[in-house]
């Protein structure tokens, strides 16, 4: 994008039709996928507008300089949800940054199978943002919602977005594998959650994912299953019989992670579910009383 000289007048500062062809244009040539929609989406932002509300719209000198400033951040790949500091999940907007896992639409699916399910008493595991805890408490008042989450920077932001979408969520800082955790709640809880880490480690991921999500958010041993005997462990203690448990993993993990939580013997019902593109997204089963 062409420097703008302090001393432009302002009818001659480019037009936004202008400075968004000009942003598409960067952001093809540093290999975001989609450049013509980051680029309006920053506009939007610039602006405090819905993207659908762009046109007709023009930049001041101050707001160009802002614009100008985020893409060229996004041209060297900060994520567009850091630069805008919210991501869109489930009809929320979460607030998002450095430390914690952005939510993905995949995790939606997740969602809408939980919302599905008769449940008075939910658990999300490595909550992350809280995006599933947050958004099942939202939609469902009649649920009494804990969220589990370790690291200290993502519950930085799972707080906020407690705090500012769904108050009634209780925080618990823990490692899902610690038996102590929620221990008051063994044998009562209606229906637990989890979008645990799940890639292989040596499976290639976006450049936004490899430089700006949390590693341990995302990577989970050389088979990506590192976490699932933990959370198989920890939905087993916590599910009253006939509780269900679901899990999002890998496309990889169609197979064997439905076989890991057979092998456990406290499940039945287990079926492996698919996303819109057809790949395996997330195992859900039942608790069965032993």
């Amino acid at each position: 994008m062409h420097r703008l000289e302090d001393d432009t007048p302002e009818r001659e500062l480019p037009t936004l039709s202008t400075s968004l062809t000009a942003a598409t244009g960067e952001l093809a040539s540093a290999g975001v996928a989609s450049p013509r929609v980051d680029a309006e989406l920053l506009a939007a932002h610039v602006l405090g507008v819905p993207r659908s509300r762009l046109l007709g719209k023009s930049l001041t000198r101050e707001q160009l300089g802002i614009f100008r400033d985020l893409v060229q951040k996004r041209a060297l790949r900060v994520p567009l949800q850091h630069l805008m500091g919210t991501a869109p999940f489930y009809g929320l907007d979460l607030a998002v940054g450095p430390g914690v896992f952005i939510p993905r639409f995949e995790t939606e699916l997740l969602v809408e199978w939980a919302l599905q399910q008769p449940a008075t008493t939910v658990v999300d595991l490595c909550s992350g943002s809280g995006a599933i805890a947050v958004t099942i408490a939202a939609r469902r008042a009649d649920a009494t919602v804990a969220a589990v989450e370790r690291s200290e920077a993502a519950l930085v932001w799972l707080r906020r977005n407690v705090a500012a979408l769904a108050p009634q969520v209780r925080v618990v800082k823990g490692d899902i594998a610690d038996p102590g955790v929620l221990a008051e709640l063994n044998g009562t809880a209606d229906l637990v959650l989890c979008n645990p880490p799940y890639v292989p480690e040596a499976a290639p991921v976006d450049v936004e994912v490899a430089e700006h999500d949390p590693r341990d958010a995302v990577f989970a041993g050389p088979d990506g299953l590192a976490l699932m005997p933990a959370v198989a462990r920890t939905a087993a203690r916590l599910l009253r019989p006939g509780g269900r448990l679901g899990i999002e993993h890998d496309d990889t993990h169609g197979e064997t992670l439905p076989a890991l939580l057979r092998a456990t013997g406290h499940f039945d019902g287990i079926e492996d579910r698919r996303d819109l593109a057809g790949r395996p997204r997330f195992a859900t089963a039942r608790r069965v009383a032993n």
